[in-house]
């Protein structure tokens, strides 16, 4: 049964965007799906019907991620929440074997874009009370041999817990998702004993369920280790 709330999901044209869409739809929520693959978001907007829309964004542009929130409010009305899930990894590892290009792209992408995503939504969420939802890492909770990638998770770790104070006497809630390893798109071979895109998308909604005076401040979702 709809819920008549709207989510808003960055980088949900595929893998975990996509799969949180897709629970979201089924929950009741309606969706705005942003990501620069506007095919594959097409894609995904007529599977999940007259519930979703979708919108051409780079994360890392100010003015696009005020455009995709006004097409937002324009289609809807109203954001109830916003999944920060635009990100994406390394090519290399370790000083010598990282790729410089790489790097900013990752940086502007998993750090600079959330705090534009941030600062886009901030207003509408104040008038929904709504919740801000970021994906983390495990990778920003533990030490990695000379990975920037990890950094930039460390970062969004620290950015998200600054956000919820920010976000004190708004009614606005802050959650940040940490997965472990996920089979998605983002590697090149699959990952057989990794999570699923489906286990972070029940992990989003279980914090988006939650009554107004929970405050879920992170999640962490790490697959079951392999026996012996």
């Amino acid at each position: 049964m709809a819920n008549g709330k709207v989510l808003l999901i960055t980088g949900a044209s595929s893998g975990i965007g996509a799969a949180t869409a897709r629970a979201a739809v089924d929950a009741g929520w309606r969706v705005a799906l942003a990501a620069r693959s506007k095919d594959k978001l097409d894609d995904l907007a007529n599977e999940l019907g007259d519930a979703a829309m979708a919108v051409s964004c780079d994360v890392t542009e100010e003015q696009s991620q005020d455009a995709m929130v006004a097409a937002t409010l324009d289609c809807f009305g109203q954001i109830d929440a916003v999944f920060a899930n635009a990100g994406h990894g390394a090519n290399g590892s370790g000083v010598q074997g990282g790729d410089v290009e790489n790097w900013r792209s990752m940086i502007l992408t998993n750090v600079l874009g959330v705090a534009i995503t941030a600062k886009a939504s901030w207003s509408a969420l104040k008038d929904s009370r709504g919740h801000f939802v970021v994906t983390g890492s495990m990778a920003g909770r533990k030490a990695l041999s000379g990975s920037v990638y990890g950094a930039t998770k460390w970062a969004v770790r620290g950015y998200a817990e600054n956000l919820r104070q920010e976000a004190r006497g708004t009614g606005i809630r802050v959650t940040e998702i940490a997965p472990g390893m996920v089979d998605t798109p983002f590697f090149d071979d699959e990952k057989p004993d990794a999570l699923r895109p489906e286990d972070i998308a029940r992990a989003v909604l279980h914090a988006l369920s939650q009554p107004q005076r929970v405050d879920t401040a992170v999640m962490a979702v790490y697959p079951v280790p392999k026996e012996g």
